[in-house]
Parts: C-alpha cells; structure tokens; sequence
C-alpha cells in the first residue's frame, strides 16, 4: 500500500519540482529529480520512474520539454514579464498597505520558479513607497462586493490625513453602492447619497468600519443621467479627478507639446483643431476636474468658456500670485 501511494505521489511531486525548480535556462536531469524527491518530499523512487511520471504528465498535457541538456517546464499560466507586471502594479498602487503588497507579491512569486523571487529586488523596498495604512481595503472590498449583490446600502467611515499624518474620521455616510472603480492609480466607491442627492466617488482607502444595512439601495437607473446606466468612458474623458459634478462643454486653447497630456487626462473623446500657433480643444468635462487641471497646466493651457469656469480660474491665479509677491 504504501508503495501504490508513493508512486502516486511522484505523478504530483515530480510536477511540483518541475515549476520549481526549471525552466529553459535551469534543465534537470533525472539525477536532480531524485535528489529533490529526496530533499523536499523524502521520497524514494526508482530512476526509471522518473521518466514513466514525465510521460504520463506529458499525456496530460503539461508542456514538458525534454533535450540532452535535461528537462523542464516551458509554460506556465503566467510568464515573467507578466508577472512582473503584475508585482510593479502591486508595488504601486497607494491604496494597498505595504504588509498587504508584501503579501501579494508573495504570491504572485510562488506562480513562478525559485530563480524568479532573486530577480524581483523591489520586494524589498515596498516600505519605500508611498501606501496607504488603512488595512481594511480589502475588507472593504468584500463588503462591498456583496452589498452591491444583495442591493442594499453601505454605511461607514470617511476619513482624511490630519498634520499628525494618520487617518482622521471626518463624516459617517449612508450610500447607495454601485461600482468600484480603478482610476488614476486609485480606487474609489461610486455611491449614491440620499442626503446630498447626487452620485460620489469615495475612495476606497479612506473608508473605515463599513458595514450593510437592510434598506435597499436606490436603483441607478432612476437617477438623473444614469437612465441607460454607467458609461465607463465617462471616467476617462470627462472626470480625471472623479469629481462628481455634471459634465458639460469645455473649450480651451493648448500649446502643441501639451497635446500628449491631454490625452493622457481625458483619453481621446474630444475634437482639435489648428488656432494660430496653438491648438483648439473641446471636450465634455467636470468644471471642478477642468479647474484643477487648468491650474496643473498654467503655463501651456487657456480655457476659453464657459465663461464661469475662465473666471474660476481667474481668481485662482490672482490668488495664487498674491501669495507669491510677498
């Protein structure tokens, strides 16, 4: 019985050093099989084993290559560069903690070999970066997920970075749930409020101590500009700070070498044309979003109308200038 059983369990093994332990640059003979059997399985079997398990895994379909250099697994579920996607993403996103990154990372290096983890220096310096400590993310995430299932509303914490530089509550809110979004390197909660009557954006890494409720959340579809539900350009063209104001015409003039930052902030949703030796644009924006972004790009940007969004601006360059001819 045991015999039946170690053999079934080098089928298994035998594939578990494979991912391991190979790859194209890091063949193994029969000899390092056995040997790794040994060491990290204390199994024992016989040489010509070995090669009747990489048949039978090779009938199963696993891409199992074999040269005179040696065997090894060539494909994987995920390749190294996509991996490292995937970690660099990880590593950057402000809104997951760095014991929550570090975590992560973990993983994502287990779905490759031992010789993989070496080459992924930035592991190690994720407390370098500039995370969130707000551990409950995901937490928040699963509550979420399922209120939006259930249809029902979501009450919690909203919190901001006091001088101390830790998280203070600032509001309690009741919202209606409807979509988390991944946005410009963070993610955000796209509720309705009943109090204020309109839809917000909340941040995900600001919410704390979140939980349903029984009351039923208002449908999205009942609300002003949301009758065919959620247009996911909308995000991209229109609202590159998530602000929560209504899109509407903007005109403004740009110097040619800001035309790619243009793009950048609201995708290409918007016409262009020649103006002189600069360029004209209109596009469907927040005014707020528009304001911040204007006041981003000063030196290269003029926004022409709507008049009260040029006026906005106005004062906020006065304002601005004032502070800097004291």
């Amino acid at each position: 019985m045991k015999s039946l059983e170690s053999k079934k369990l080098a089928l298994l093994r035998i594939l578990q050093i494979l991912f391991d332990y190979s790859d194209s640059e890091h063949m193994l003979v029969y000899d390092d099989i056995l040997s790794l059997l040994e060491r990290e399985y204390d199994l024992t079997v016989e040489r010509k084993a070995v090669g009747r398990n990489l048949s039978l895994l090779k009938e199963a379909g696993f891409d199992i290559v074999t040269t005179q250099r040696g065997t090894y697994l060539a494909e994987r579920d995920f390749d190294d560069s996509e991996l490292r996607l995937l970690i660099d993403s990880v590593l950057s996103s402000s809104h997951i903690s760095p014991s929550q990154s570090k975590a992560l990372i973990g993983k994502l290096c287990g779905l490759s070999n031992k010789y993989f983890r070496r080459h992924v220096k930035n592991i190690y310096s994720v407390h370098e970066w500039n995370k969130t400590e707000n551990q409950a993310v995901f937490y928040n995430i699963e509550i979420i997920d399922e209120a939006i299932e259930k249809g029902c509303k979501v009450k919690f914490d909203y919190n901001k970075y006091g001088a101390d530089k830790k998280l203070h509550r600032s509001a309690r809110h009741v919202a209606s749930p409807y979509q988390m979004i991944l946005h410009n390197q963070r993610y955000f909660l796209m509720a309705f409020e009943e109090k204020w009557q309109h839809v917000r954006y909340f941040r995900l890494d600001r919410i704390t101590d979140i939980e349903e409720t029984e009351e039923p959340l208002t449908p999205i579809r009942s609300l002003k500009g949301f009758e065919n539900g959620i247009d996911y350009r909308r995000f991209s063209s229109s609202m590159p700070y998530m602000f929560s104001d209504e899109p509407k015409p903007v005109e403004f003039l740009v110097d040619g070498w800001a035309i790619d930052q243009v793009v950048d902030w609201f995708g290409k949703e918007f016409s262009i044309e020649e103006h002189g030796d600069k360029f004209l644009v209109r596009i469907s924006a927040s005014l707020d979003a528009m304001e911040y972004w204007a006041m981003q790009y000063a030196n290269a940007v003029e926004v022409i109308s709507p008049p009260e969004l040029r006026q906005r601006i106005l004062r906020d360059l006065v304002a601005a200038a004032e502070k800097y001819q004291k």
